[in-house]
């Protein structure tokens, strides 16, 4: 990230740990996106230092490695063995995630794992067995979490500006990944969706899809109706049919009895407006501050929490379970829609 921008006027400044050893952290992956922003992340913090790089390929982990001043490996085991890391972070493409993280989980090792968890129920299900069986500090980067609007509107909700919740919504399209799985949509990118709902809103019990496959590619674009635990109802609309160049990509409307929130791009906008009042309450990042408007900076401020509950021996702030959980909702949407009715996700 921008490190200066973390100083600029009106920027509130996130604790540090001046007087602790930094964290040993080893990054698995070496993709251009996820692998090269945790690898630039842990080897640029003062509190974490960079201490392997992991990838398959060994030409590319090397140059990769030589990029962030650190030892490339080509084999986690060995990895694991002689660089001796106190967290491991995992980034590999979103189809191959079962297998290593596994390994990783019966080696003992601490993990900070990207999403999407897996894509099979009985996979996420051993993942989150292995890990409690060994008391496993295991968190999920579901970063959404972590931006400036979600985190005023989580607030909001708890001290109960909106009254009784009514319904939420969820909208946000882009162009396809790379996977192939004909649910990759739904499982890889929406799941920040289905976690976003229960994380604002509380347990979804059951769900209704409709889903579409405009260019024959996979069910790319889809509907799902949510009802909340609460009684509250919600909506996500998801696609890979659309594109992330377009303005308003992606929005939340959360709508209460006492008032409404509404969050814009995640990290560009976020409003409070109560019932029957015509001015509404809005965040938008100051002139300096580049760290709130940037997407990528909600992996930092998630990075400060699980660094956090590392050292002070707590759980993840955002755990495994929430992985499987997501992985859950989507397999109940995909049932509502290949038997055509209302699917319970009460576990």
């Amino acid at each position: 990230m921008n490190i200066a921008a973390r100083y600029a006027p009106g920027v509130t400044r996130p604790a540090g740990s001046p007087d602790t050893e930094p964290v040993r952290v080893a990054v698995v992956g070496t993709g251009d996106w996820w692998g090269r922003h945790h690898a630039e992340l842990f080897a640029g913090r003062p509190d974490t230092t960079l201490v392997a790089v992991v990838g398959r390929n060994p030409a590319r982990t090397a140059a990769r490695a030589a990029e962030f001043g650190t030892v490339a490996y080509v084999d986690v085991d060995e990895m694991l063995d002689r660089a001796r890391p106190d967290l491991v972070t995992v980034c590999l493409p979103n189809e191959g995630h079962y297998e290593p993280t596994l390994r990783l989980i019966r080696a003992g090792v601490p993990l900070l794992l990207e999403k999407p968890l897996v894509f099979a129920l009985d996979e996420a299900d051993t993942l989150v067995a292995e890990a409690a069986r060994r008391d496993l500090f295991v968190g999920i980067n579901f970063n959404h979490r972590y931006a400036r609007p979600v985190r005023l509107a989580a607030a909001a909700i708890a001290r109960g500006d909106l009254g009784r919740l009514a319904f939420a919504t969820w909208r946000f399209g882009g162009e396809p990944g790379t996977s192939l799985h004909p649910h990759a949509n739904l499982i890889e990118t929406q799941c920040h969706g289905l976690d976003m709902l229960e994380h604002l809103c509380g347990p979804i019990e059951s769900v209704v899809a409709q889903l579409a496959d405009p260019g024959g590619h996979g069910w790319s674009t889809l509907v799902v109706a949510a009802r909340f635990g609460n009684g509250a109802v919600g909506s996500l609309v998801g696609s890979y049919d659309s594109s992330y160049a377009y303005q308003d990509t992606h929005r939340v409307e959360l709508n209460g009895t006492d008032g409404r929130i509404q969050i814009d791009d995640t990290v560009r906008r976020y409003s409070f407006q109560r019932a029957s009042d015509e001015t509404a309450q809005v965040w938008q990042a100051g002139y300096f501050n580049d760290t709130d408007r940037s997407f990528h900076a909600t992996f930092d401020r998630h990075v400060d929490d699980l660094l956090a509950a590392l050292r002070a021996g707590d759980p993840p702030p955002v755990p495994i379970g929430a992985g499987r959980r997501a992985l859950l909702l989507a397999d109940a949407v995909i049932t509502s829609h290949e038997t055509g009715r209302r699917v319970s996700t009460v576990e």
